[in-house]
């Protein structure tokens, strides 16, 4: 066992809390599934202790309690470390001896499994605040989407075929439904009468598998808060085909086309990403203050989480020298504040598919986000390696020729390297 291993406990944020469930007869009488209690503190070492003399309690509890005896035993009663409270030692000597008093006196009274529809709005509550706006509306879609179907039942009635039921119906869902006024809100089987009727398409795959996977993340959360023992859709088989549609790299003839139009919305922006790789959200989210002097070798753009919006990861924060085509277009945009102030990034998706269709050059996968593969694309035919151009786009794994990772063993390349690897970009003339 390794020394941040720990039995029946485990680490949330910066406390250790134990965590062990009763078997059924004894949660049944307890009035509750598991015993749960903080270790207070973040020492694994003293955390370990302390899940000893926890568990034994927990192991005293159990066999009293199955062997009929009416009391605890009294090293039990009497412990009073600093760490446990007097109260939770007395609630469990005291549900202990109610237990085996006489059963016409006392009652003990058993908590109803909550339902579907009470699990989804005490989940939908607690990740509100954990996950960011866009994760949280696909996380909550595919959710009430199955409390739409099951609402009534209660958790522990879910079963195999429940599982099963759920993912023949989202099979039939039109990838239209949710996108108009019309559809949004829509029941799960209200919306599969509606994908019939209105259209022969169906969701893709990988949309399948992420409603799914949600689905049973949430009963995984569940599980973990001791609402069922376990997660009942673990052993159905998602049988889907999952085919990926990576985006499109644009030709250098499509990239001339579109810097010639110079669209006044979007124009600026759309040069930033090629010359840089950013991502729509990490461009437009740049402030003044972002563009960083480095003595000789130039401005930097610093890419970091501001108010304006977070990273998709930790390694998505980077340095990246600003191309020398960028200078000029950079000291025409605002002195102060967000350097693109008007735009978001559905405004910029949106203002791209109308440039594409307008230039006639629409293609599957060809999206803005194809500028950044276009910047990448551009690095690997100048021999730049993998792991360096993955310092300039902020990927998290890039890894060397020998497969070793290269955050874990290299500080990253140097900041004369990434200027190198910059100034060999050229735009289409």
């Amino acid at each position: 066992m390794s020394s941040t291993t720990i039995r029946y406990a485990y680490l949330k944020g910066q406390t250790w809390l134990y965590r062990r469930n009763y078997p059924k007869e004894v949660a049944a009488l307890l009035g509750q599934q598991a015993l749960k209690q903080s270790l207070k503190t973040s020492d694994a070492k003293v955390a370990r202790q302390r899940a000893v003399e926890v568990n034994t309690r927990y192991e005293d509890t159990v066999g009293q309690i199955l062997t009929g005896t009416a009391s605890l035993p009294q090293s039990v009663k009497n412990q009073t470390d600093g760490w446990a409270t007097q109260s939770e030692v007395a609630l469990a000597w005291l549900r202990a001896t109610l237990q085996h008093s006489d059963p016409a006196r006392y009652q003990v009274e058993v908590q109803p499994s909550q339902t579907v529809q009470a699990a989804t709005r005490s989940y939908l509550m607690a990740r509100q605040h954990e996950l960011r706006p866009g994760g949280f509306k696909s996380v909550r879609y595919s959710v009430e989407l199955f409390q739409s179907k099951f609402a009534d039942l209660t958790l522990p009635e879910l079963g195999r075929d429940e599982g099963r039921e759920f993912l023949s119906l989202i099979s039939q869902l039109s990838p239209f439904v949710g996108k108009s006024q019309t559809t949004r809100g829509l029941s799960l089987d209200a919306a599969v009468v509606w994908s019939r009727s209105a259209t022969s398409r169906r969701i893709a795959g990988r949309t399948q598998r992420r409603i799914w996977s949600q689905v049973k993340h949430w009963l995984d959360w569940c599980v973990y808060e001791g609402e069922i023992e376990a997660n009942p859709f673990t052993s159905v088989r998602f049988e889907a085909k999952v085919r990926h549609h990576p985006y499109a790299v644009p030709t250098n003839e499509e990239v001339e086309v579109i810097l010639k139009d110079g669209d006044q919305h979007i124009g600026q922006v759309l040069l930033v990403c090629l010359l840089s790789g950013m991502r729509a959200g990490e461009a437009v989210g740049l402030l003044r203050e972002d563009l960083v002097k480095k003595g000789n070798l130039g401005r930097f753009f610093h890419v970091r989480p501001n108010d304006l919006r977070l990273l998709k990861t930790d390694a998505a924060e980077r340095q990246v020298p600003v191309h020398s085509s960028l200078e000029t277009l950079l000291d025409q945009l605002p002195s102060t504040g967000p350097l693109f102030p008007d735009l978001s990034v559905r405004e910029v998706t949106k203002r791209f598919a109308l440039l594409r269709k307008r230039l006639d050059i629409e293609r599957p996968g060809l999206v803005f986000h194809s500028t950044r593969k276009w910047f990448i694309t551009q690095c690997e035919r100048t021999g730049v390696p993998e792991h360096f151009t993955a310092s300039l786009v902020g990927h998290k794994s890039a890894r060397s020729e020998n497969g070793i990772t290269y955050s874990i063993y290299s500080a990253g390349i140097s900041d004369e390297q990434k200027r190198g690897i910059i100034d060999q970009i050229r735009l289409p003339s």
